[in-house]
């Protein structure tokens, strides 16, 4: 049992070391002027789509249930926060403000996930899939007619611009389509650290979801995904642990929206369409269903690839679809998974021989 937990812990602080090795590199590229703009530009979106990444696979991965509104709890942890910050941008010094934000967002997504979850998660497979998929874009849809005001008598809702009814003087936060504008302004002093803290948040991240995993409940999780019928023939409640899979998974994706709330001047909610959520689930498949470190690496290269490659010019989208094809053969394919299970025994079998010496 103890070698167990040794291996575990192992593991897991390999792939914070490896985040935090990638950050190394990214952050002396970048501060010496070998990272192009446009790079350097894409390392705080990097880290959104990382922390949302791994919220997906504790749902697909771990929980086995295949979710497609993710995108829906990234848009409500995003425009949830940045309510908040433009509200409190006069009261709250930027350091707390922004901390304050991010467990705002992910409260409010992992509300949202705990509600929808109670109905949905009573359904399996493609019919999950299918009402997720809907929910995501119902949440989308609402927002989008989201009218958001604040002035002296306080917060004011409408769904029209007309129907808010502010004093004179007031501030519109949420402006509908054109949803809500000049967030990152409000961080301006503390821009330049927006990639260690999304770095900071896909450490967090990796923790709790890794520390749900290793849990008593993540081994309810897992094992209601290999086989739900005898985990509920020795007392696990099924309902209960994928609930709490998915409601976690939400507030994560809660927090990838803040992060992403906050790095853009310009935030409308055309851009959580149900097209990231299925983006979101390649990255987790290409990466490994139920690998975390996979999943990362996958979003970083598939993330930064057509920037990378802009250079192929007419090719460019050929090499990409070239890579992905790879990616998925090297992960899923029989003969490749036979192929890395003999070059990791073989390590371990030269790491017990020196051990041995």
């Amino acid at each position: 049992m103890k070698k167990g937990m040794n291996k575990t812990s192992k593991n897991n602080f390999i792939t914070y070391g490896m985040v935090l090795v990638i950050f190394a590199v990214a952050q002396t590229l970048s501060s010496t002027g070998n990272l192009s703009r446009l790079l350097t530009g894409l390392l705080v979106p990097i880290c959104v789509y990382v922390i949302a990444a791994i919220s997906l696979n504790l749902v697909v991965g771990y929980s086995g249930e295949l979710s497609l509104g993710h995108a829906g709890f990234m848009c409500v942890g995003a425009y949830a926060s940045a309510v908040f910050s433009h509200v409190a941008s006069d009261v709250i010094p930027s350091v707390p403000r922004l901390i304050i934000a991010i467990f705002i967002g992910a409260a409010v997504a992992a509300l949202l996930g705990f509600l929808i979850g109670i109905p949905v998660l009573r359904l399996r497979g493609d019919y999950l899939a299918i009402v997720t998929l809907a929910f995501g874009e119902i949440i989308k849809n609402l927002i989008n007619i989201l009218y958001v005001g604040v002035d002296s008598k306080g917060l004011h809702v409408a769904t029209s611009s007309g129907a808010l009814q502010l004093e004179p003087g007031g501030k519109q936060i949420i402006k509908g389509a054109l949803g809500i504008s000049k967030t990152a302004t409000l961080y301006k002093d503390i821009k330049d650290y927006f990639f260690l803290i999304g770095v900071i948040l896909v450490l967090v991240s990796l923790f709790v979801v890794q520390n749900l995993v290793n849990s008593r409940s993540g081994r309810a999780i897992t094992a209601t995904r290999d086989n739900r019928i005898a985990a509920e023939s020795i007392g696990i409640n099924v309902t209960k642990n994928k609930l709490l899979a998915f409601t976690i998974s939400a507030a994560i994706a809660g927090v990838a929206g803040v992060l992403y709330a906050h790095n853009l001047s310009m935030l409308k909610v055309s851009v959580f369409d149900y097209n990231l959520s299925i983006t979101f689930l390649v990255y987790v498949i290409l990466g490994g269903i139920g690998n975390l470190r996979g999943s990362i690496i996958a979003t970083i290269i598939l993330y930064a690839l057509p920037e990378l490659l802009r250079g192929f010019s007419t090719y460019r989208m050929l090499i990409y679809a070239i890579i992905m094809i790879v990616m998925m053969l090297f992960n899923w394919a029989p003969a490749a998974r036979d192929f890395r299970s003999r070059v990791a025994d073989k390590f371990k079998k030269h790491g017990k021989e020196k051990e041995a010496a």
